[in-house]
């Protein structure tokens, strides 16, 4: 072999890898972009949104919550009872729950509810009550008049009380004279204590109840007025 050839051999191979290499660092190089002026706090388009959203979300949440709840209601389970059927396998159980409800402004109804799960018959029951609600009369805080009522076996007699005195009362009778916004009254129950009866001759004692006034009305007349001595 020539010397010239040698020489030719020896300078092809070294110009060949200059020229990957240089391809390689351009492939390889990371393209710094260009440099961002440094952000102040909330100067960012990000931080700009996030204060309103969050100033805004409960400003919505609350408006919602306003607009749907309407007065609070009062929620009392009277009774829970639990029947057993039994089957091939075992006993199956269901429950029936009985619930008054009322907003303590002379509103007030009483709910029963059957189901497999105690909840779902209590929801039930609510539901049913609240359905139910009905304009009762109170008069600052008592009843107008005393009143004696009958429902089935119960037999329940309602006295008006001076302020003061509080519910006397059984558990079941407390409930709705308390879901009404009834506060003294004297309460005696004579027949049966079925929860269902005894609640339902409550209910009915407090539906029969008038004012002065709408006896009155309901006879053509008018509520004579004091005269000033």
């Amino acid at each position: 072999m020539s010397t010239e050839e040698t020489k030719d051999n020896a300078a092809a191979p070294a110009e060949a890898p200059v020229e990957e290499t240089s391809a390689n660092e351009a492939a390889q190089a990371p393209q710094n972009p260009a440099p961002r002026a440094p952000r102040k706090d909330g100067a960012g388009p990000r931080n700009a949104q996030r204060p309103g959203r969050r100033d805004a979300a409960p400003s919505r949440r609350s408006a919602e919550g306003s607009a749907e709840d309407g007065p609070q209601l009062v929620e009392k389970v009277v009774y829970v009872n639990r029947c057993a059927k039994v089957v091939k396998g075992g006993r199956r159980f269901s429950f029936s729950a009985l619930v008054v409800v009322g907003d303590r402004n002379g509103k007030v109804g009483h709910g029963f509810g059957k189901a497999n799960e105690v909840s779902d018959a209590i929801r039930k029951g609510t539901d049913a009550a609240k359905r139910a609600m009905k304009k009762v009369v109170v008069v600052n805080e008592t009843l107008p008049h005393e009143v004696y009522s009958e429902f089935g076996g119960a037999k329940i007699v309602l006295k008006p009380a001076a302020p003061g005195t509080g519910l006397v009362a059984g558990e079941k009778v407390r409930a709705v004279l308390e879901a009404a916004g009834v506060s003294n009254v004297i309460a005696k129950s004579l027949g049966s204590s079925n929860a269902a009866n005894v609640v339902k001759a409550t209910m009915q004692a407090m539906l029969i109840m008038r004012t002065a006034d709408q006896v009155l009305s309901a006879r053509g007349k008018k509520k004579k007025e004091k005269e000033s001595v």
